[in-house]
Parts: structure tokens; sequence; C-alpha cells
């Protein structure tokens, strides 16, 4: 990292898709779900990885060092490390076995188990000159130029316009969505911003509340998250815990109801190993938003939508 800036990655805004009247100011490149890292290649053949929080990640990515003498010239760039499954998408449940390796012994016996893949999405320092001030479609540009292909490693495809079609190629794929990325915007280092667009496809499902959690402070005496489960088989499999997405007098109605149902033996199957849980009688119906499932089954970025008093819990099974 010998002469080169330290540069905090510039972070996507959640939201929904531009308006067609202007998606041609727009490009979309699919969403990756991995881990970000910022790519420092001094160019005298080394590599360094840098995670979101700038920790030195590079020691649990051995397949990556053969980047430091592609280029031949000193580089900073932005990327999502990723590990494919069998059909060729981003799969953070794999990636998680090579997280925070520190052992380069692990390291390298995790590759070969689990190799990683670095998608290079923006160039933001090349050969001694900073490119944070170019607008999005110069540094596209220049990133292409660099010709980043490789077993380990690869530049992500952009279209202009065509939000639609992008984001539904996605859902078809089984992909996570897409970022919409604002032509004529500017790199900004550490900010989460308005010029970078998360679409995420939003999944729903029916859940049985099976216990609570309290919350804290002013909250203990309100569900702070729901443990939810689903029906099966006359049993109720734990599928996560939700924490987020109603309004404080959905909270004070859940907690009303929590306490009706109150018990004291666990519902599920096998009992959530989370601590400080209440249990209740498996007969509270709520719709759960969610992005996707782990191979176990549970809710990955689980969100409350409402309660289904139209349904008991034997209606959903």
């Amino acid at each position: 990292m010998v002469g080169l800036p330290r540069i905090a990655p510039m972070l996507a805004t959640p939201g929904s898709l531009p308006p067609a009247a202007v998606e041609d100011r727009w490009a979309f490149e699919v969403k990756q779900d991995g881990q970000r890292a910022m790519v420092y290649l001094p160019g005298d053949g080394t590599v360094t990885l840098r995670s979101r929080s700038g920790a030195d990640i590079t020691t649990a990515y051995p397949e990556f060092a053969g980047l430091g003498s592609v280029l031949g010239r000193p580089a900073v760039l932005d990327g999502e490390i990723v590990a494919l499954d069998s059909e060729g998408r981003s799969d953070f449940e794999r990636l998680q076995s090579r997280m925070g390796l520190t052992s380069e012994a692990k390291a390298a016996r995790m590759a070969r188990l689990v190799p990683a893949h670095l998608v290079v999405f923006d160039a933001v320092h090349l050969g001694g000159r900073g490119l944070t001030g170019l607008p999005y479609t110069e540094r596209r540009t220049l990133l292409e130029e660099l010709g980043l292909g490789g077993k380990h490693w690869s530049t992500p495809a952009a279209v202009v316009g065509h939000g639609e079609q992008a984001l539904e190629m996605t859902r078809t794929a089984g992909l996570e969505g897409v970022i919409a990325k604002r032509l004529a915007s500017v790199y900004e280092p550490g900010v989460r911003s308005r010029s970078w667009i998360k679409i995420r496809h939003v999944r729903t499902v029916d859940v049985i509340v099976g216990g609570w959690v309290p919350g804290r402070g002013r909250l203990a005496s309100l569900p702070g998250a729901l443990l939810v489960g689903e029906a099966h088989e006359g049993g109720l499999r734990y599928v996560g815990s939700v924490g987020t997405g109603w309004s404080d007098a959905e909270r004070t109605t859940l907690a009303g109801l929590l306490r009706v149902a109150a018990i004291d033996e666990c519902p599920f199957d096998k009992a959530p190993g989370v601590t400080g849980a209440r249990w209740v009688l498996p007969r509270l119906v709520g719709e759960v938003r969610y992005t996707t499932r782990t191979r176990a089954g549970l809710l990955r970025h689980p969100s409350w939508h409402r309660l289904r008093p139209d349904l008991a819990p034997d209606n959903i099974t």
C-alpha cells in the first residue's frame, strides 16, 4: 500500500428503480451478496485487501495474490468478494466459511474447498491519479480497459437504462437484485449516496410466532424481536428472529397479544439459542418480508410486515 491513499468505499442507498423517463441516466449492475473489499495494488506485485471497516483481510483470500502482477501499475479498486454456488450465483452462506481467517494454512485449505471470486466494479485510483472526482461513465471506461478477466476476478456487466428488464432478469435468475448507478455521479468515499441505489427482491412468508425477546430501556416491557417459525408435520420449525418493521402502535398491540399467550415451554421443535427468550402459544400468525434463506431455512434480513388475524396456524401449513 506504499504511496496509495486509503479510500473508504462508497455505499448504496436502499430504494426503488429510477423512473422510466430518466432511466437512461443510470447504469444497472447485478447486486452481489458477499464481502465488500477495497483492493490496493501498489504496482510492486503485492495485493492488500481491506474490508468495509478498513480491516486488513488479505490473508483470508490467497487466490487473489496473482492480481498484484496483472496491472503493472498502482491502483485502488472497489469490489465484492463472493463465493459462487453450482449455478454461478453469489452465496453469502458459502462465503462465511472464508471470512475472518487469519491462518495462512487454513486460508489456503479453504480456498481449495470454497474458492472465492472478486467482482471488481469500480476504479478509484489508477497510475498515481485519483479518479474519485470523475463521473461513473469515465471510471467505468477506465475499469473496462484494465481487462480484469481471470479465474478468480472479473468486471461485472453493466447496462444503461432498461432497469425493469435488468431487475426481472435477476429475479428470474435467483439473484439478490440490482444496483442502479447514476452515470454522472462521482465516487463519494464513505458516503451512503443516493447516486447508487440498491434494489433488492423482497419475498414474503406467513410465519407463526413462538416466542419473543424484550426490548431494551423504555422498551423493556415490549417486544424487541419476535421468534418465528413454520409449521411442518405437526411441529414448529424455527426460521428466525424478526426485530424491525413495526410501528410503536403495532409493537404495543403485539405486546398485549404476547402476554395473553405466554407459556413456560418452548413451542419450537428445537429451541433457538436466543438469550432471554420468552415463549408463547404458537397461534399468532404474521407476514414477514425477507430477502433470501440460508440453506438451513433461516430467513435473511427479515422485517415484520403485518399481523394476519385472518389466518390460523393450521391454515398455513
